[in-house]
């Protein structure tokens, strides 16, 4: 069986979504390689029709991105939770229309799936009990107001996996679901 992983930039008080509270490389060239070591465990990526089509409006026309980014999410198998999408207009691209068909990717051979961004999804799969581990980028922010990566009524027990900080003040918090 495959790993589900979230992963997330959150801010200290647990907010995942507040506008621009972040830049893509505010976490400096340590977190970019913690990055690339996730994406290389990773042969699929799951996100929802909203973030999909915003990674999809800019990712595949950047050619000079010494992140490596655009590269992984350009040979990335996606996977989009999605009722309205129709043609994704971005290869390799598989559309699911719900959580039994991320559970079946679940069981299919392959690596660890990476959820990331998409709020709505992300709740869905932690209220479906589908998360296997969570990867929070923590930014040294609190913003006081935003949606936050877990919704209420969903108790989790987690156990702590990993734990990296880097010297611009992110910490990578790795947390694996308690049986």
């Amino acid at each position: 069986m495959r790993d589900l992983i979230v992963t997330q930039n959150i801010t200290v008080d647990g907010v995942i979504e507040a506008g621009d509270w972040f830049g893509p490389a505010d976490g400096g060239p340590e977190v970019l390689r913690a990055l690339r070591e996730q994406m290389a465990r990773a042969d699929a990526f799951l996100t929802g029709r909203v973030t999909f089509e915003q990674l999809r409006g800019y990712w595949p026309a950047q050619t000079d991105d010494p992140t490596g980014v655009s590269e992984y999410l350009n040979q990335v198998q996606k996977y989009v939770l999605s009722s309205t999408l129709r043609d994704p207009g971005w290869q390799p691209t598989t559309i699911l229309s719900g959580l039994d068909e991320v559970r079946r990717l679940k069981d299919a051979p392959g690596k660890d799936i990476v959820c990331t961004g998409s709020i709505d999804v992300t709740h869905q799969l932690i209220m479906a009990g589908l998360v296997d581990e969570y990867r929070l980028f923590v930014y040294p922010s609190v913003v006081a107001e935003g949606r936050r990566l877990f919704p209420d009524g969903s108790p989790q027990s987690l156990t702590l996996s990993d734990c990296t900080s880097f010297p611009s003040g992110v910490a990578l918090l790795t947390y694996r679901r308690t049986a």
